[in-house]
């Protein structure tokens, strides 16, 4: 491998000291460390003299106003267009909401008022109903009864002959008629 050449540079002792450490700190020895700080005050741009970092200072707020100015130039194309899109929507859907409470729960409701209407209605048929067929049952039950004391009262009286006394026919007929005023 070549060897590089070398110059050599003259600085204090405590200068040397404090090299010295940091080396020890860094693990490098003393040509490394030298040329990574060269390296780096080249590639930052920083001035070794300058210890409050005016240049960092000056860099930061040129790039705090780079983005603040972007941030407001945002605002101007896409923030506030997309709010004023939003609350145009938020209007439209304010509106929906309004219609439907008004019309469609109005509908609802002549509805809902319509079917208890129908419901009502039909319970009362189904009540008619159930009397009419009970009186029905009622009518035919009292056929019934009413042709068995007839014939009942047929084969009575079919029964008599020539001997049957008037008092056992007239017996005959008013058990006959106290039968059917039971019904």
């Amino acid at each position: 491998m070549k060897e590089e050449k070398v110059k050599s540079i003259r600085f204090t002792v405590g200068t040397d000291e404090k090299i010295e450490k940091l080396c020890l700190k860094l693990g490098r020895n003393k040509l490394q460390l030298f040329n990574q700080m060269v390296d780096y005050f080249l590639r930052s741009g920083k001035d070794p003299a300058d210890n409050s970092d005016e240049l960092l200072k000056k860099a930061l707020s040129r790039n705090h106003d780079t983005y603040t100015s972007f941030i407001k130039a945002q605002e101007k194309l896409l923030l506030i267009p997309i709010r004023q899109d939003v609350s145009r929507m938020i209007n439209s859907q304010e509106q929906i909401v309004k219609y439907f409470n008004e019309q469609i729960l109005k509908v609802n409701k002549e509805l809902l008022g319509n079917q208890q209407g129908i419901i009502k209605h039909l319970t009362e048929t189904a009540v008619l109903m159930k009397n009419l067929r009970e009186e029905q049952q009622g009518r035919s039950d009292l056929k019934m009864k009413f042709l068995y004391i007839l014939n009942s009262y047929i084969k009575a009286r079919d029964s008599f002959g020539f001997t049957t006394s008037a008092k056992e026919k007239e017996e005959l007929i008013l058990d006959t008629q106290k039968l059917i005023t039971k019904l």
